[in-house]
């Protein structure tokens, strides 16, 4: 399919700079055949059915971003997904500066040496020293917000907190699950007494969500890959809701993508641990999920083409049309969208 048809006008004060506090008060687009009504995410437990199950990604966003120096030359890396122990990939700002096999130093005794360099532009750095990488990372890392949110402030102490889910557990994010960033103990605690329950699964999402789609064709596309893990028990809980009867309703794209990652053509959901890079566009058919409850999303990008594949094309763009003159913010500290294929 053509990009362009993913495309719409957003305006730029729709782009939400902070989270709503508390975190249950954002507002909830539902979203299902025929019907598309303005509620909240409290209204979650009324909207679902007994039986239904939540499928959190429990991934922990790390402190991906870093500043350093190259000789005089200033150099900024972006983890995006680690292929080592001490090896991590990374999108690289300045990259001319750079060659492989060049030492950067980001202070406080973090140093890594950039090698393989990859057609996209980016290095795989080595870490140095036999510290444990993640402990380098909270002395020198900064919380790598998106870069709509990076350009118009900077990231503070409050992003810390802001940018990690109430899930947030397995280390290796850098992105957060930001679906998940609207629920809270309590909220939990009601949809539990309603007969709604929850499971976690682990997608270790990847800078390379905020990638533009650069292609005119959806064809043409190459999707990056993230690391995720699906637990034998895991799946036998998501089985055995189905089994009764029960919807499995995705927490974000990323839970969305990985149950599809790991579900055969019979349905059955099998354990899963390793890359995906599966890339939905309208014409797919979902086997694992039967709904999702997601942010709002970049026009032209990968996501905005995932929900128009499991609600339609036109009805997502009505539904951004609505929600744009409605006042919704949008993005990764924005509202949510419960969207329901088959009502």
């Amino acid at each position: 399919m053509k990009v362009e048809l993913f495309d719409f006008d957003l305006p730029p004060e729709r782009i939400a700079l902070r989270p709503v506090v508390p975190r249950d008060s954002a507002r909830l687009l539902a979203v299902a055949p025929g019907v598309m009504t303005d509620r909240a995410m409290t209204d979650l437990p009324a909207l679902l059915q007994p039986g239904d199950l939540l499928v959190f990604n429990d991934t922990r966003v790390i402190p991906a971003q870093l500043e350093g120096t190259r000789g005089q030359a200033r150099i900024g890396a972006t983890l995006h997904k680690r292929e080592g122990p001490r090896r991590w990939r990374a999108f690289i700002r300045n990259a001319r500066k750079l060659r492989e096999g060049e030492e950067i130093d980001f202070g406080a005794g973090a140093t890594a040496i950039a090698r393989d360099r990859a057609a996209d532009g980016s290095f795989a750095l080595d870490f140095l020293g036999d510290e444990p990488v993640e402990l380098l990372l909270d002395r020198v890392g900064r919380m790598p917000l998106p870069p709509y949110i990076a350009a118009k402030r900077p990231t503070d102490a409050q992003d810390a907190d802001d940018y990690q889910t109430m899930f947030a557990r397995e280390k290796g994010a850098v992105a957060a699950p930001t679906a998940a960033l609207h629920f809270t103990p309590a909220l939990l605690a009601t949809l539990a007494g309603a007969g709604i329950g929850h499971t976690t699964l682990t997608l270790h999402v990847g800078a390379g969500t905020f990638l533009p789609v650069k292609a005119t064709d959806t064809v043409d596309h190459a999707m990056h890959a993230e690391w995720g893990r699906i637990a034998p028990d895991t799946a036998a809980i998501l089985n055995a809701a189905r089994a009764r009867g029960g919807r499995i309703i995705a927490v974000g794209t990323t839970s969305l993508r990985l149950i599809e990652s790991a579900c055969g053509e019979d349905g059955v959901i099998a354990p899963f641990e390793g890359d995906t890079a599966i890339f939905i566009t309208p014409g797919y058919r979902f086997k694992g999920i039967d709904g999702l409850i997601t942010n709002f999303h970049l026009p032209k990008s990968t996501l905005f083409m995932l929900v128009s594949a499991l609600m339609g094309l036109e009805t997502m763009q009505a539904a951004y049309a609505h929600a744009i003159a409605g006042g919704y913010r949008f993005y990764s500290y924005g509202d949510a969208s419960l969207l329901l294929p088959r009502g």
